[in-house]
Parts: C-alpha cells; sequence; structure tokens
C-alpha cells in the first residue's frame, strides 16, 4: 500500500505539501495559535494548557508568550519547563525534539522544512524535511535560526542572531552566521 503524504512527510522523503489532510492540519495549527495569541494574559491556566494539548496532540508545561506560530504544532516533542518568547516560530514538518529547561528568546526560528536543490525538482512543488534536536538546558538568543537537521548539545548557548547550520556540541557558546563554536561553557 502507498504511503500517505504525512507518512512520506515524516519519513523526511519528497511530498506534496498541498495535500488537503496536510492542509487541513497546518490550518487548524494556524487556528490554535491565533486563539493563544487572543488568549486574555488574565485567562485560567486551565484555557492556556487545553489551547497547548490541542495544538501539541498532547499536555505539556511548554510557557509560550504570544504570539506563536508552527506548521503542526504535533510534531514538537518538548521536555519540562520549555519557554519561548515573543514572535517564535517551529516549521515543524519533521520531528522537532526540545529538552528540559531550553530558553528561546524573542524571534527564535527553528525550521525542518526543506526543498530539493534543482530547480525543475522545486517547480514539482515536492519538498521535505529534517528532524532538530536540542538539548537540555540549552539557551537560544534572541533571532536565531536553527536549519533543518541541526542537534544542539546539551548546555549550550546559542548568541543571539545567529545561523546554526550545522550540529553544535554540548555545553559551549556559539554564535555568527554561520554559528560557529566561541568557547565552552
Amino acid at each position: 500500500m502507498p504511503k500517505t503524504e504525512k507518512e512520506k512527510m515524516l519519513a523526511g522523503e519528497l511530498y506534496n505539501g498541498m495535500d488537503p489532510a496536510l492542509v487541513a492540519e497546518r490550518l487548524q495549527a494556524r487556528e490554535l495559535c491565533q486563539a493563544l495569541a487572543v488568549l486574555p494574559p488574565t485567562a485560567a491556566e486551565a484555557a492556556k494548557a487545553d489551547l497547548l494539548a490541542q495544538l501539541f496532540g498532547a499536555p505539556t508545561n511548554v510557557y509560550i508568550t504570544p504570539p506563536f506560530f508552527c506548521d503542526y504544532g504535533t510534531n514538537i516533542r518538548f521536555g519540562e519547563n520549555v519557554y519561548f518568547n515573543f514572535n517564535c516560530v517551529v516549521l515543524d514538518v519533521a520531528q522537532v525534539t526540545i529538552g528540559d529547561n531550553t530558553l528561546f528568546g524573542p524571534m527564535v526560528q527553528i525550521y525542518t522544512a526543506t526543498h530539493p536543490m534543482e530547480a525543475e525538482a522545486r517547480r514539482s512543488g515536492l519538498e521535505s524535511g529534517k528532524p532538530v534536536t536540542i538539548g537540555k538546558d540549552v539557551w537560544v538568543g534572541g533571532g536565531a535560526i536553527i536549519c533543518p537537521g541541526v542537534t544542539i548539545g546539551d548546555g549550550s548557548v546559542i548568541g543571539a542572531g545567529s545561523v546554526v547550520t550545522r550540529d553544535i556540541p554540548t555545553g559551549v557558546f556559539a554564535a555568527g552566521n554561520p554559528c560557529r563554536v566561541i568557547r565552552k561553557v
């Protein structure tokens, strides 16, 4: 039996992002992100928890300062005590795993989505994704961009405005474009 477009997407294979089932899931995530954005700051914790559980497909204690944007939400796995500041974006066409006690400054962007390098293949509309893994006790400074397929090791700090194009080891401060290790922390 042939794979669905979602199965291809989650397997990191080329898939059609305009598949009606995927479009419907993205629209649902967008609606939940919008509902989170308009929820008054004084809203009951139960209301916030319910929206987050719907968005991410499971109960979580992630703390998000809206607005927050993601493609699906259900492809993001959180440890305990994760914090997202204003205007963060997670393109979660592949798995995004975030460890305990990890902090994201404002406007951090995490991308798993990627496209073929050849123009002809891009014109076909097919795309794919590569998972992103962020360890525990990581701090990602404001405006940083984490590219598809990257792993950031436990306890590392990513400087504001960095573009992380390759893996970052455990326990380092890394910064720049492209992001590179500056020193141990």
